[in-house]
């Protein structure tokens, strides 16, 4: 600031007699939060001289002497001074202003059973601040306390702030460094002073949603006692929150909603919220299955889709299917909204909302919910933030100490990370939990980011139906047995206003119950479902041997693949990457063979100038970890991309790939549910390395292997995951094949091990070019990506198909045949090699390419031209527990009409791999030789 505007300033100003102790306090204020000083005061600071950005931090001292010096330079001028103990006074009307702001939450009236204490910071108390009695009768200025007079009586002010921030509501917003978002948060609680007002018939709606969700919970309990149901009994109010938040997305334009939840409460979801039928649950609970598809699951994890009708329109609902693993179905749904967003064209989140609904003791023990707020913001993740809400029973499974289910004072603490507003409301309060749902969505809409509902409550039984939570919590179990349900507490509040009457109350209670028996929908915004979503008619009912149209023009191949290796000329290439895709030229001239990475663009230039989208996401996968795909190119000048695969043609089908945050879990479960939602393309996971997919096993084996089988749920998400042993050591040499293969059955995936360009091609266009929509397992390669060996021609990627099995590549007599062995993968090419050398031919090799389903007519066709063979032998290099020798030793020996089929490889170990090189080569040795030597050259 000029010193002559601050003299002119001050000549105006009651801090001309230097008042020291304010302003340096005043400037406390602003640097914890500029929005709590008066716009003139904010003016006044944002112009300070600054300070060097090395400094830690602006002394206060400098600003009081700058403050100082002004002073005296104006002391000639006529100037008002004021009674410094009164501008003292002031800022700490501010500072307690502030204190409700960062603490309130800390005294609010939370819990409904009231045990839940915290303790309240000292500086909620008027006199921490100095501040006395006598003060309350004085006028204040109140800063940006989002009132309309900017003066208030300190008395008046401190009765609002409690209000506002200690009643049925505690915000934490503070923590937040966006002043836009932390001014709007203020605007929207302080101006009603955290008191919402809601229409007579919006309150008896609440009243009605209560009644309903506790009716449900008492019917079942008394029609089948004993039964799990994992009941909501005790956090009814997430009824109402629930289809609030759906009714006050539709009056903002959500057109679709898609709700991730655990199982508590979820029976209670599918019934009171999106209409699924009474009738049909209480026949799931007589046992009356219906066997049309799979193996079915349990009540509590099933999903249903609905369309609701709010004041702005149809809405269409969908409750994702999920096992028990707590907090795994949240990026699934998350992944379920990218879909749909993209498929509507959906760049903001304006038209599809994800709602997860969390444990509290989940929420805070489960790392994938770490990994879903960190990438909440990412480019390829990002849904427009989600609405999540923690139904809090105050109580973890039988654990009610607090200090044995986290280290923090709330289970939604982990939402700081992405500086997500919480707002913690007391679940007895049905009228603050829809005031809070309205805030939070708005919040989303507005700015795009997450916000955190918790929602404290309680559990009126044991962690289920048949548990004995007084074993475990017997003070807390007392008050819950003496505490009235939230329906009776409401009803009674209303009765007290006059707002209800006892016989309207009876009333409502006795029609749920007579809906219930009737066994028809029991929520009156219920509509029939229109097609909101995709159609997977074209995908169901398809045979894993049917015909698909593998052939493709070479001209237009080769017209394709051009395409793939342009770039603008001001695109400066990296050396390495300019030489791959000179590489690449020369491959489409016929001048070189094909190798993985061009035959995998080939692939996918042919997917997309179809029209068929593809994403592809993973730690590494825009270049490819081990340096081959190169999709995204990046400027030597100026760091900018550009992705050849974008720019085939107009019109073209989306070609996206991300380099995924370093999450495993999290993202595989997001790209399964965007395949569960988006059938028509491609969508890709790649594990930096095989055995990185470790740490998403849950989302294998609870999704990806038994989805279908348990809720009919397709999905045609494709897995790479690099598999080959090249001496590096036990972490990084196996994917872990035989895990995949153990789940094998009832044709759930397909697990796929190429040993070609050509097959990779095929085996990539086969996925989406064939109308069969379930998963698929690829071991892909590492060394084999440039492996003088591992090449193809254009025509055996124009003219030919997948081979699930691949025939003897040399021209061998059938009838000198001996021996025939089987294998997957690299160790081909080691047996290959290695039989040159010797100069046999009396040893085939066949690749099975495909481990499940197995070949077995076309192995079997493959065998039959050697009649004279003695044996049969199966080479893999993983050590004999692992890899696919275990699970798959009934096919070979099916596959040769019952005859023994002998092992070749490493010997069983607890271990994937020996981690020296010189151990590596002698066992690889050693197990080539075991395959192509003959018993009979043995005993010689």
């Amino acid at each position: 600031m000029h010193n002559g505007v601050m003299k002119a300033w001050l000549e105006s100003s009651h801090l001309a007699g230097a008042n020291a102790t304010y302003v340096e306090e005043l400037y406390e204020l602003y640097l914890s939060d500029p929005e709590q000083v008066s716009d003139e005061w904010k003016r006044v600071f944002d112009e300070l001289p600054q300070q060097p950005s090395q400094a830690a931090e602006q002394p206060h001292s400098r600003v009081r002497d700058y403050f100082r010096r002004l002073a005296k330079e104006t002391k000639h001028y006529s100037v008002q001074v004021s009674d410094p103990e009164v501008d003292a006074k002031q800022v700490k009307v501010l500072q307690l202003i502030n204190a409700y702001r960062f603490r309130g939450h800390q005294a609010a009236n939370l819990d409904p059973l009231g045990i839940w204490k915290r303790e309240p910071g000292p500086d909620l108390k008027p006199e921490f601040h100095n501040l006395t009695e006598d003060d309350f009768e004085e006028t204040f200025h109140v800063g940006s306390f989002a009132v309309s007079d900017k003066t208030m009586r300190l008395g008046d002010l401190y009765q609002a702030l409690k209000k506002t921030y200690c009643g049925s509501i505690g915000a934490e917003y503070m923590h937040m460094t966006n002043t836009e978002q932390k001014r709007w948060i203020q605007q929207r609680l302080e101006s009603v002073l955290g008191q919402p007002s809601f229409s007579l018939g919006e309150k008896r709606t609440f009243l009605q949603e209560l009644t309903a969700a506790e009716g449900l919970e008492r019917y079942l309990g008394a029609k089948f006692p004993g039964a799990k149901r994992f009941s909501l009994e005790g956090g009814d109010a997430l009824i109402p929150m629930t289809k609030e938040l759906v009714r006050h997305a539709g009056r903002n334009g959500i057109r679709e909603v898609v709700i991730g939840m655990a199982h508590r409460g979820r029976l209670n979801m599918l019934v009171n919220v999106l209409g699924k039928r009474p009738q049909d649950l209480f026949d799931e609970f007589a046992g009356k299955h219906d066997e049309t598809w799979g193996t079915g699951d349990v009540k509590y994890h099933q999903g249903f889709s609905a369309d609701f009708s709010t004041p702005g329109g149809d809405i269409h609902l969908a409750l994702a299917f999920n096992p028990s693993h707590l907090e795994i179905v949240n990026p699934v749904v998350m992944g379920s909204v990218r879909a749909r967003q993209d498929r509507l064209g959906d760049k903001t989140g304006s038209m599809v909302l994800p709602i997860t609904i969390h444990g509290d003791s989940a929420i805070a023990g489960q790392g994938v919910v770490q990994e879903t707020f960190n990438m909440s913001r990412t480019r390829g993740f990002q849904v427009g933030g989600t609405i999540r809400i923690v139904v809090n029973n105050l109580i973890g499974f039988t654990t009610s100490n607090q200090r044995d289910t986290r280290s923090t004072m709330y289970c939604t603490d982990i939402a700081k990370m992405v500086q997500a507003p919480i707002f913690h409301v007391n679940a007895d309060d049905p009228e603050a939990v829809a005031f809070v749902t309205q805030i939070a969505l708005d919040y989303r809409n507005t700015f795009k980011r997450d916000v955190v509902i918790d929602l404290v409550c309680y559990r009126r039984h044991g962690h289920n139906e048949a548990d004995e939570p007084n074993a475990t919590q017997p003070l807390m179990y007392q008050k819950i047995k003496k505490h009235p349900t939230p329906r009776k507490l409401y009803a009674d509040m209303l009765m007290e206003r006059g707002e209800v009457d006892i016989e309207g109350a009876t009333q409502m209670v006795n029609e749920y119950r007579d809906a219930l028996d009737h066994g028809e929908v029991v929520v009156k915004e219920w509509r029939p479902m229109e097609k909101h979503s995709v159609d997977w008619s074209p995908y169901l009912g398809h045979d894993w041997n049917m015909e698909w149209g593998s052939r493709f023009d070479l001209h237009r191949l080769q017209e394709l693949g051009s395409r793939t290796c342009q770039h603008p000329e001001s695109h400066v290439l990296q050396s390495r990457v300019d030489k791959i895709y000179s590489d690449r030229q020369a491959m489409l001239a016929g001048e070189k063979q094909l190798d993985w990475g061009m035959a995998e663009t080939l692939a996918y230039a042919t997917l997309v100038d179809d029209g068929k989208r593809i994403r592809i996401s993973g730690q590494d996968s825009g270049r490819g970890t081990f340096f081959h795909r190169h999709s995204v190119l990046h400027n030597q000048n100026d760091g900018s991309v550009y992705t050849p695969l974008a720019h085939i043609r107009e019109n073209q089908g989306k070609f996206q790939v991300f380099d995924s945050v370093l999450s495993e879990e999290a993202v595989l479960a997001f790209e399964y549910g965007y395949a569960t939602a988006e059938p028509g393309g491609l969508t890709i996971w790649e594990a930096q390395f095989g055995d990185f997919a470790n740490g998403a096993q849950v989302v294998i084996d609870q999704f990806i292997s038994s989805g279908e089988q348990k809720w009919g749920r397709l999905s045609g998400l494709t897995m790479l995951l690099p598999h080959g042993y090249e001496g590096q050591g036990p972490e990084h040499s196996s994917a872990r094949l035989e895990r995949y293969l153990q789940l094998c059955a009832e044709s759930n995936i397909q697990v796929v091990v190429p040993s070609t360009p050509a097959q990779v091609y095929h085996m990539l266009r086969r996925q989406v070019v064939r109308p069969m929509r379930r998963p698929l397992i690829v071991m892909s390669p590492k060394s084999l990506l440039r492996h003088p060996q591992c090449v193809s021609s254009l025509e055996e990627l124009a003219e030919g198909t997948f081979q699930a099995a691949i025939p003897e590549v040399d021209a061998l007599d059938p009838a000198k045949v001996r021996r025939v062995v089987f294998c997957a993968g690299k160790v081909y090419y080691d047996l290959l090699e290695q039989r040159r050398k010797n100069e046999q031919e009396d040893v085939a090799i066949i690749r099975i390419e495909q481990l499940y389903p197995f070949p077995l007519f076309e192995v079997r066709e493959l065998i039959e031209q050697y009649t004279n063979v003695e044996d049969y032998v199966w080479c893999q290099e993983e050590p004999q527990n692992q890899g696919a020798w275990y699970c798959s030793q009934h096919n070979f020996r099916n596959a040769v009409h019952g005859a023994e089929v002998k092992y070749a490889g490493r010997p069983a170990s607890a271990s994937p791999a020996v981690g020296y090189m010189s151990v590596h080569l002698k066992q690889q040795k050693a197990l080539v030789d075991e395959a192509l030597t003959l018993d009979s050259e043995l005993e010689e």
